[in-house]
């Protein structure tokens, strides 16, 4: 450290405001714009008689089609117990079902029924004009750009952390 150098005596302050360079503030800014979102989104839900747990394994069976709990579970990023109590929600309501997998008892796949696909056509477009106004405040393009970078930094290509 150099003589006319000031000296820094305390760590970056971390916020989730604007112009913030502290190595916290992208961790911050991501949590805030999360909660924003899933708010909006659990209100779009709410009239469907879902939330965003169960929505998130409907996008999953919509994906891959029939697929293993344990499999859901990390896709969701739930853990084994929260994602049985989501397929056990779903399946009271008629949105999934559990089927036996040929050759192993224990396993059991879940598949969206027809009344699932249903809701799950039905929740885009309850969120169709949620998502409008999450991106009112963005112009021209920069919702397409701002899709684009998060997917980017949610799914590296060298897949990295």
């Amino acid at each position: 450290m150099t003589a006319d150098a000031p000296r820094r005596t305390t760590a970056s302050r971390a916020t989730d405001r604007p112009g913030d360079a502290s190595p916290f503030a992208l961790g911050l800014l991501l949590r805030q714009a999360h909660w924003r979102a899933a708010t909006a989104m659990t209100e779009a839900l709410r009239p469907l008689g879902i939330e965003l747990r169960h929505f998130a394994v409907l996008i999953v069976l919509v994906d891959r089609g029939p697929t293993v709990q344990r499999d859901l579970a990390a896709a969701t990023g739930s853990d084994k117990a929260g994602i049985m109590r989501v397929v056990d929600d779903l399946e009271r309501k008629g949105l999934a079902v559990r089927k036996p997998v040929p050759g192993d008892r224990r396993v059991r796949v879940v598949e969206i029924t027809p009344q699932g696909l249903e809701l799950f056509d039905a929740a885009h477009v309850a969120a169709e004009p949620v998502d409008e106004r999450l991106v009112a405040a963005l112009g021209p393009g920069e919702h397409e750009l701002l899709r684009d970078l998060l997917t980017r930094f949610a799914y590296p290509a060298d897949g990295g952390a």
